[in-house]
């Protein structure tokens, strides 16, 4: 029987997707839920799960090209198997051209599919993870520079460079991916929509680093997470935010809407862009349970494997662009959001405490808003609000 196999229900929001990368080939088998195909959207990057298991038959849509909800992608014959002669040649030119993963990778399930699939030698991909682990991304990369590439063929036939033009100049022209042209886009409809205006204060963290240091090993063997600096910086903004409502606002048409729930959004880079998981009512949230939400929301991220629904929505965003080494910065909206947040690098500088200078571990901050709801006072004193309650972090305890 022949299985037709679809694009999945794509979210309201998503018009259409991209094909990146088949998994399989016609005359393949497959197994019932395998991964036969990614699609790319504006925020994620999709996996089709074979239907049932049987052989590909064929494929209706190419790589690269653009996809609907409910298109078929290609043709699967039910319990059919693979053909021996064809399995036994597979099998062959797996033992020829397949490169072992190198020795103590740790690949997730959806990246050591990829480099199975397509006989990657692991060693010539950069990986960009953490520790520098290889994500789904690094491996799609690496094969659209694959598919880029010359062949060597053509080289090789290329007529002789004089030695004097050896070292000439080339270029490389690639497409943006579907996320680079959303951000791309978003960016400049912040631009020239909103109204955008960047207030700055600085923050003594000697107070959050003592406490870091004091219960580190505790919080961490109590939750399971590391104790660091974004969940000192997600409760001191919720309660800014309570105080003055508007900066958790946004516009919509002649419209303002007050949002009376906090869901922080929390910008993560990856290989393929910035992208924004959302901490959903963050104010309900333990120090813990915001900790091991963002470092599950950045693997995830970086994997390729977070969901639309955990980037849809957000009432205000922090970004921190310390971890890159930036000292100080003017974020943009993450429309239709009225405001963002900049984190930046903890440099220790001398400070004028209680008339003596001492040296403190200062951050900078930037609030970006959008001023046609938001007046200066407003992100002043809501920046002040986030200064002091870090620099004092029992009034996160106390509320006060």
């Amino acid at each position: 029987m022949t299985i037709e196999v679809r694009v999945p229900q794509l979210p309201e929001s998503v018009a259409d997707a991209t094909l990146v990368a088949w998994h399989r080939q016609p005359g393949d088998a497959v197994t019932r839920d395998e991964n036969l195909v990614d699609l790319e959207t504006d925020k994620v990057v999709l996996e089709v799960p074979a239907p049932t298991a049987g052989v590909i038959k064929e494929l209706l849509v190419q790589n690269g090209a653009t996809v609907t909800s409910g298109q078929v992608l290609a043709l699967l014959e039910e319990g059919a198997v693979a053909a021996p002669a064809k399995a036994a040649a597979t099998a062959v030119k797996g033992e020829e051209k397949a490169v072992p993963a190198a020795s103590g990778d740790k690949l997730a399930p959806s990246v050591r599919r990829l480099v199975e699939e397509h006989k990657l030698d692991t060693g010539a991909i950069p990986g960009s993870g953490r520790d520098g682990r290889i994500t789904k991304g690094d491996v799609l990369s690496h094969l659209s520079g694959k598919e880029a590439a010359p062949p060597a063929t053509a080289r090789a036939v290329a007529p002789s460079v004089a030695p004097e033009a050896v070292g000439a100049r080339e270029e490389r022209r690639v497409p943006m991916t579907r996320l680079r042209a959303r951000i791309a886009e978003r960016l400049v409809q912040a631009q020239s929509a909103a109204a955008m205006l960047t207030t700055f204060n600085e923050v003594d963290l000697k107070a959050v680093n003592q406490l870091r240091a004091r219960y580190k090993e505790r919080f961490e063997k109590e939750h399971g997470a590391r104790l660091g600096f974004m969940g000192f910086f997600v409760k001191a903004c919720v309660e800014a935010l309570r105080r003055y409502p508007v900066i958790n606002a946004s516009v919509d048409g002649n419209d303002v809407v007050y949002h009376e729930y906090y869901d922080i959004g929390v910008a993560v880079s990856t290989d393929r862009g910035l992208i924004v998981p959302v901490l959903r009512d963050a104010d309900a949230m333990s120090f813990g349970q915001i900790e091991k939400a963002v470092v599950g929301y950045a693997n995830r991220a970086r994997e390729g494997s977070i969901t639309l629904e955990e980037l849809t929505g957000g009432t205000f965003t922090i970004t921190n662009g310390g971890v890159f080494g930036s000292l100080l910065s003017t974020p943009i909206l993450n429309m239709p959001q009225s405001a963002i947040l900049g984190m930046h690098k903890i440099q220790e500088r001398p400070v004028v405490v209680d008339g003596q200078v001492v040296v403190r571990p200062m951050m900078y901050l930037a609030l970006t808003y959008d001023h046609r709801i938001i007046d200066g006072r407003e992100a002043v004193q809501f920046l002040v609000a986030v200064k002091d309650a870090l620099e004092d972090p029992a009034r996160l305890l106390l509320q006060v």
